[in-house]
């Protein structure tokens, strides 16, 4: 029983650590699927984990932290989408700068907001037990006794499925970020699909963040996504910009993590500084396994000029 229940709370602890992952990734899939390469996923979970934790901390209500958190997000999309659809700025510099803006901004904010680094405990989103469902075993904790996060995650991967490959906004996404002449030759406003895709993937990416601060560890540190959007960018990549390809590359990468800390709490004599970098070596062996097997978008972090050829 004890082996069944290490192993349960294994794959739970694999789940959490996954989840702001797989937020991060979905959005960024929206976002490089129209062909707008979105390095900033790591600025968009720190905006979120901020903006969550702030309004928190202000109102007591960890619901408005998320709504909050949805709201800043799409704002940081839409500076992205600003600066490399309309004004053609490079797409990586852009990326990069929003990074360092939010890591700049939210540890300039938390000082003035929590009169230090960080907050203390912040109220959080308890886990939602479906009756009769979560008490079977192991499955039932996994996927019956989880918070609202993981249950929108899940709705979120089968819905980003379906709309991608089933519906014609997928299609016309999928083809601004493939052929984006063909697409504006054939009456899709370009610039108006990329604009909505990134401001839809910096919504997500952001709640990826609220789940750190009202769920994971429920209070606010500076530099708390530590990396973790870019992992989600080789986890988009290892998964091939596939939404349960890369979800299940963000859950690989959670395990790992997970594993790492295990390994520390049972005093294994291994430096704690190679268990700290194991997820981020696994995600590196990850790519590089996928050398010239992964294609990503054809249009991937090219600028749109209408008239222009491609």
């Amino acid at each position: 029983m004890n082996h069944l229940n290490f192993f349960s709370d294994y794959l739970i602890a694999s789940l959490h650590l996954a989840v702001p992952l797989a937020f991060a990734t979905l959005g960024g899939l929206y976002s490089e699927r129209s062909g707008v390469l979105n390095i900033a996923l790591e600025g968009m979970l720190l905006t979120g984990a901020f903006t969550s934790a702030a309004a928190t901390f202000y109102t007591g209500n960890a619901w408005l932290g998320m709504f909050a958190a949805l709201i800043a997000g799409g704002l940081v999309g839409l500076l992205h989408a600003f600066l490399s659809v309309s004004l053609l700025v490079d797409q990586l510099v852009s990326g990069l700068a929003i990074n360092l803006l939010a890591a700049g901004m939210t540890s300039f904010l938390a000082r003035l907001v929590f009169s230090g680094a960080s907050t203390q405990r912040l109220p959080g989103i308890e886990a939602i037990k479906i009756p009769g469902l979560a008490d079977i075993p192991l499955i039932g904790t996994l996927l019956f006794q989880q918070d609202i996060f993981v249950y929108l995650l899940l709705l979120l991967i089968a819905l980003t499925r379906y709309i991608l490959f089933h519906t014609s906004f997928g299609l016309t996404l999928r083809a601004v970020g493939e052929y984006p002449q063909a697409a504006d030759t054939s009456g899709v406003k370009v610039p108006l699909v990329r604009y909505g895709a990134v401001i839809i993937g910096g919504c997500l990416a952001s709640l990826g963040g609220a789940y750190l601060t009202l769920v994971q560890v429920r209070f606010f540190a500076e530099g708390m996504s530590a990396g973790k959007g870019f992992m989600a960018i080789a986890a988009l990549i290892f998964g091939r910009w596939h939404p349960i390809g890369s979800s299940l590359a963000c859950l690989l990468f959670g395990a790992t993590e997970a594993l790492q800390l295990r390994i520390q709490a049972m005093g294994v004599n291994i430096p704690y500084q190679f268990l700290l970098m194991l997820p981020y070596a696994i995600a590196i062996l990850a790519l590089v396994g996928l050398a010239g097997k992964s294609t990503p978008p054809k249009a991937l972090g090219v600028p749109y000029i209408k008239g222009e050829r491609q």
